[in-house]
């Protein structure tokens, strides 16, 4: 008997390549997964290619009731002859003996304990024999191959507004074939483009979500079936006939997943909908482990949820992370609604993520300043959704302002700039005239508009907080107001009033015990005594900051002071000076990834290089700054008429020298990611190759078929990464990468990864 399906297979080969080479390795092999992630239909498909003599024999386990039935249903599915009054699995045996076949037993999770005995019986008895299992965890027998399925790749969320192709990710590929069955002219146009990545990702690549998702298509656009997702269980039902029980819906799957969780599991389960993405054990403990999932029995739980694949452990190194797909949370939220215990969880939810930005706060000053930004900044999800939270619900917004006001680090060197002002807004209209809170949130908030360059909704939420620091004599409040005020100044052009009120915020934030205060306040200091006409005493400040800072493994205000030194460098004509200060601040930046600092440091590069004549250069890193700027939401006429005065005049002299050829050159780094403006910038200032701008090579995309993300990965599988490390060093997820190598593979007409290596190679030579 061979496995017949009746629609196409779309995407997975290289799943099915390794789930082929795991059962002809092993004798048993589980494929597990959430429900609708494909099992069964992927199962079905590499038992169609394994091609043994004894064929295919599928027995499906969904509607056995019992685990005493098993066995029986497994031989009814095979058509073993009920005659006897022997054991169904010695009939079975009987019925298999001598040959070399492949039985596929299908959705065991309910009846683990009784699928696990047949077939290690069946195994034993019959050497010939190979069996392939799906449920949703494993069958936990020895010499078991755990395969675990994961959701098809989806488009990035920068794609929805690009011009790639998007038919090559798999996500995308198995909506348009499914909705192809329906409107056979169905395709993805500029119009609709934004909505298909979006319901793409909604769906988190569950092929089931996604097929139910494209039925709905013969009735509706696509943009209408994403506007309508938050009902999605009764939208995505599916009544065809031939539909099974199990598949008539997402609420059929996800009914069926909660009956086989314990009461810790689904306790747990539906606290966890609290949580909008990923989160650490350290999260999962504080928000959700009260009551009766206290210690080890949340734990038991969360292990439970795994193994069912209710929960997915993503993991990073030693990290580990947990996350629900969206259409499990979701059904996880209406059980919280329902139990009464939803506030509660919003509440610990928020509080817990007020400590660990205060915790950000407190240590500022030392060298957890990266670790710290890369946890809130992988917590960002969760924080708009404790903000959000708290700015909807009476009586919460005190509590939501402390939070967003100590997640002040997050919004300027995380680089969230609108997120921040956006929260920071919405809080202060309901916060108390007068409060602490309020002064709190009036200077964030302030700063956050300086950096955007909006210095007129600066001036006024400063003047409103020195109100608030006089009132409450708050020195902490005045040092804010004078600092704050200073880097106004300076981005007005009135530099001795803002040198003038940097020293008086520096004595402040040095007597409240401030350090890292008294060292954000000397580097912008040092920018004023810079464009001032003083670079000496400049460069003399940033010493102090960088000998501070070192001292105690602080790096953030250390990288701003290199770049400060540089400009200074550079207005005393020392160029090889100022390479190596902005070197060093662009080193810091690797771990950083501070958008603020990096598109800073970028613009001071392209003036390194400009000053030393690779106008080439020089005009890649503005364009470079440019998209980095763009992502930033602002720009760099919001750092002064002194800045930006200079960057025009070292934009004018590329222009002089390259003429039409330095706009073509910005252009084609319009588009370059923060991570990306890092490394080109240690490439072109550090290393210093002198051959101008870069060549188009599999690192550069300017002349290849390849996106600027495919180019870089193409490199790594060259380098001999596997996808899993790939994902590692580009920060996305492993299912991210396998979508960008399948579009490689068939944009560079590959058969394997060794093709593309070859293919970097000859791309490098020419």
């Amino acid at each position: 008997m061979r496995a017949v399906a009746l629609t196409s297979f779309v995407g997975r080969r290289k799943t099915l390549a390794r789930l082929e080479a795991e059962l002809r390795a092993c004798r048993l092999v589980s494929v597990t997964g959430p429900g609708g992630v494909g099992k069964t239909r992927t199962a079905l498909t590499v038992a169609d290619r394994m091609r043994l003599p004894g064929g295919v024999r599928v027995a499906e386990l969904a509607s056995v009731t019992h685990a005493t039935q098993v066995a029986p249903a497994v031989a009814t599915a095979l058509g073993v002859a009920d005659q006897s009054n022997r054991d169904a699995t010695d009939r079975i045996i009987g019925h298999l003996s001598g040959t070399t076949a492949l039985l596929l037993l299908d959705n065991c999770e309910h009846v683990l304990d009784a699928a696990g005995r047949l077939a290690l019986r069946l195994l034993n008895a019959l050497p010939g024999l190979r069996v392939l299992a799906t449920s949703r965890e494993p069958l936990g027998i020895r010499g078991e191959r755990v395969h675990l399925l994961t959701p098809l790749a989806v488009p990035e969320e920068s794609d929805a507004c690009g011009a790639g192709e998007l038919e090559y990710v798999p996500a995308v590929q198995l909506l348009l074939d499914r909705a192809r069955d329906v409107l056979p002219d169905f395709t993805v146009t500029a119009e609709n483009r934004a909505a298909v990545v979006t319901l793409c990702r909604q769906l988190d690549g569950l092929p089931l979500a996604i097929e139910l998702a494209a039925v709905r298509l013969r009735s509706l656009s696509v943009s209408q079936v994403v506007e309508r997702l938050d009902r999605r269980f009764s939208l995505l039902a599916d009544s065809g006939p031939a539909a099974g029980p199990r598949h008539r819906s997402l609420r059929a799957l996800i009914d069926w997943s909660h009956d086989l969780c314990g009461p810790d599991e689904r306790l747990l389960w539906q606290r966890m909908a609290v949580f909008p993405s990923s989160v650490d054990l350290e999260t999962v403990e504080q928000v959700c482990g009260f009551g009766e999932l206290r210690g080890e029995r949340l734990f038991d739980a969360l292990d439970g949820l795994i193994g069912k694949s209710v929960v997915v452990a993503d993991r990073r190194g030693e990290q580990v992370r947990y996350r629900q797909f969206v259409t499990l949370r979701e059904y996880g939220a209406e059980l919280l609604a329902a139990s009464g215990e939803s506030e509660l969880l919003r509440q610990r939810h928020r509080d817990h993520f007020t400590e660990r930005a205060a915790l950000c706060v407190r240590r500022w000053f030392g060298p957890d300043q990266a670790g710290d930004l890369g946890r809130l900044r992988e917590d960002h999800p969760n924080l708009l959704a404790a903000l959000a939270w708290s700015a909807e619900t009476p009586g919460e917004a005190a509590a939501g302002a402390r939070l967003a006001s100590q997640l002040r680090y997050h919004w300027i060197a995380g680089g969230f700039l609108s997120n921040g002002r956006h929260w920071l807004e919405q809080l202060l209209p309901l916060l108390e005239p007068g409060t602490a809170e309020r002064g709190e949130t009036l200077w964030a908030t302030a700063w956050v508009a300086l950096i955007q360059g909006d210095r007129a909704t600066a001036e006024r939420y400063l003047g409103a907080c020195a109100d608030i620091a006089e009132r409450l004599d708050s020195p902490g409040l005045r040092g804010h107001v004078r600092l704050w005020r200073a880097l106004l100044n300076l981005f007005e052009g009135e530099l001795g009033t803002a040198i003038g009120l940097y020293r008086e915020a520096i004595a402040i934030h040095r007597t409240t015990g401030d350090t890292g205060l008294v060292l954000t306040a000397s580097f912008q200091m040092a920018m004023a005594q810079a464009y001032a006409g003083n670079p000496a005493d400049a460069l003399a400040t940033c010493s102090s900051v960088i000998e501070q800072a070192s001292a105690a493994g602080e790096r953030w205000n250390r990288a701003y002071a290199h770049w400060a030194s540089a400009i200074s460098h550079l207005h005393l004509s020392e160029v090889d000076d100022a390479r190596a200060a902005i070197t060093a601040a662009m080193r810091i930046e690797q771990d950083f990834r501070d958008g603020v600092c990096t598109a800073l440091c970028t613009e001071v590069a392209s003036w390194v290089a400009a000053s030393s004549g690779d106008a080439s250069d020089a005009a890649t890193l503005e364009g470079v700054a440019a998209s980095v700027w763009r992502r930033l939401g602002t720009s760099l006429q919001a750092f002064g008429p002194h800045a930006s005065s200079e960057g025009r005049r070292h934009s004018e002299r590329v222009d002089e020298r390259l003429g039409p050829a330095a706009a073509t050159i910005r252009q084609e780094y319009a588009q370059v990611t923060v991570p990306d403006a890092v490394k080109l910038g240690l490439d072109l200032v550090v290393r210093r190759s002198g051959a101008g701008k870069p060549r188009p090579t599999a690192e550069n995309p300017a002349a290849s078929p390849l996106t600027a993300r495919e180019a870089q990965i193409a490199a790594l599988i060259a380098e001999g990464r596997t996808n899993k490390a790939i994902a590692d060093r580009l920060t996305i997820s492993p299912r991210t990468v396998d979508g960008h190598v399948e579009r490689i593979l068939r944009k560079l007409d590959c058969a394997s990864r060794a093709q593309i290596a070859s293919w970097v190679t000859a791309a490098r030579a020419r």
